[in-house]
């Protein structure tokens, strides 16, 4: 590895630690200089700003987890096993990339073309998935129940403990930084019970 690339992989490494404790807004390049172990003359000149750096680390982790949705929903693989197999890895990249459900949200609101082609790029498509779920539940195997909707309770359950992070982690845990990465540790197999209770075929629910 030549040492221009070395100290590019140190000021990324450094750069997402950053982010994921301090956000875009409260982090600063001296404090990613710092964590580098480089001056922040040096850490200018590999990255011109802040917000390029940022750039850079929100597109490789929302990167990932577009290639883990694409892959759960192009993927022939069992339903349940697809669940499960999808929810560990969405939440192992939240809790190594802790910026990212607010810097997508921001997106959202902002450039949402910008995500429509990232995610396009991926090759997300939901017709496997969807005929996958309706196979499921004509064979009886789970309750009625539209692709779409699965999919977005799945996203909803494990996104919103990370995105709401600093009013649970104050309401609930008294704002206990442990306590509160360890149950979103737990939120893996918590969801995962979750999703599939819900959709056993004697789990009705009622029509509004």
């Amino acid at each position: 590895m030549s040492e221009i690339q070395s100290t590019e992989d140190a000021i990324l490494t450094a750069a997402r630690k950053v982010f994921s404790a301090h956000g875009l807004q409260g982090a600063r390049m001296q404090d990613i200089a710092d964590e580098a172990g480089i001056n922040k003359a040096l850490l200018h000149y590999y990255f011109r700003s802040k917000e390029k750096l940022f750039e850079i680390i929100f597109q490789e982790a929302f990167s990932k987890f577009a290639g883990s949705a694409a892959e759960m929903m192009t993927s022939e693989a069992p339903l349940f096993e697809k669940i499960d197999a999808f929810i560990d890895k969405y939440i192992d990249i939240l809790l190594n990339n802790l910026f990212l459900p607010g810097f997508v949200i921001a997106e959202i609101n902002n450039k949402p073309e910008r995500m429509i082609d990232l995610i396009s790029s991926k090759g997300l498509r939901f017709d496997v998935f969807e005929r996958q779920v309706a196979e499921e539940v004509a064979r009886g195997n789970i309750r009625a129940i539209e692709g779409k909707h699965l999919f977005v309770s799945i996203i909803a359950l494990c996104v919103f403990p990370f995105a709401g992070r600093p009013i649970l982690k104050s309401i609930i845990f008294g704002n206990e930084s442990i306590a509160y990465d360890a149950f979103l540790q737990e939120r893996k197999q918590e969801v995962k019970r979750f999703v599939i209770a819900a959709l056993r075929p004697d789990n009705q629910i009622n029509e509004i």
